[in-house]
């Protein structure tokens, strides 16, 4: 564990440092920002007639954007994880020091996990605002399960942009096969369902789709599944990164 700890705090304070952090934490908070001031206006001026009077903006227009935002993010914080220390050939000197294999990569994917959860945090002013602009205020349940289903969904991404990283020696390569990888799971992974009338079949790919269980938790509704399956997929994802590295270590 203190192995683990000492790598992720090595790579937190090292995303400090790395200009493509900040560019990425920029263009998420102002993305972000932007739609939330836009929303809100549209909003206000559908309250203020009168067939729209019960609209009132929601946690989703904050946790929604920063989902879509942190899909392309996401591969530009992993992709120099792995692939740049194989590139460099630090990664062969850091095998030969008392460091698991497992360790190594969670440390990694934590030092990431931490920059992301740092964003999030200062993502809290939104809803801070929201609940001063509507009465009584938003739904703190809704808010909770929007920021849970957020935290999951940013160790899934982050973890499957550690396994590319460790597949690949380039940080390009690594970044558009996350990228693809995070967008079959996003976005097509339900498009044979529109198609391929077999329930059976159908049932697995809706239970492997991330937007629907994204999207349910949005609502308030949260299944112990849609907790679980986020879990284990980011323990494939470092499960299958640990294994790229201990391959590398016995060639």
């Amino acid at each position: 564990m203190r192995n683990i700890w000492t790598i992720a705090r090595r790579e937190y304070r090292h995303y400090f440092t790395s200009p493509i952090a900040y560019i990425a934490a920029l263009l998420t908070l102002l993305t972000v920002g932007i739609y939330f001031v836009v929303m809100i206006y549209y909003l206000m001026n559908l309250a203020n007639q009168s067939y729209y009077g019960n609209s009132a903006p929601g946690i989703n227009i904050v946790i929604g954007p920063l989902a879509t935002v942190f899909m392309f993010a996401a591969p530009a914080l992993t992709m120099r994880l792995l692939a740049d220390e194989q590139r460099m050939g630090t990664l062969e000197l850091l095998l030969t020091t008392p460091i698991k294999d497992a360790e190594l990569v969670v440390g990694k994917w934590l030092g990431a996990f931490l920059f992301m959860l740092t964003i999030i945090v200062i993502t809290l002013v939104y809803p801070i605002v929201l609940n001063k602009l509507t009465t009584p205020g938003i739904d703190q349940g809704v808010m909770v399960s929007g920021y849970i289903a957020i935290i999951l969904l940013t160790a899934v991404f982050l973890a499957i942009g550690t396994a590319m990283s460790s597949f690949f020696n380039n940080q390009f390569a690594a970044f558009f096969a996350t990228l693809a990888v995070l967008i079959v799971f996003w976005w097509l992974i339900r498009l044979p369902t529109y198609i391929i009338q077999n329930d059976s079949f159908n049932n697995i790919l809706n239970y492997l789709d991330l937007n629907g269980r994204f999207n349910s938790m949005l609502t308030g509704t949260m299944s112990l599944s849609d907790i679980i399956y986020p879990i284990s997929l980011t323990a494939l994802g470092l499960f299958l990164s640990a294994a790229a590295v201990e391959i590398r270590r016995w060639r």
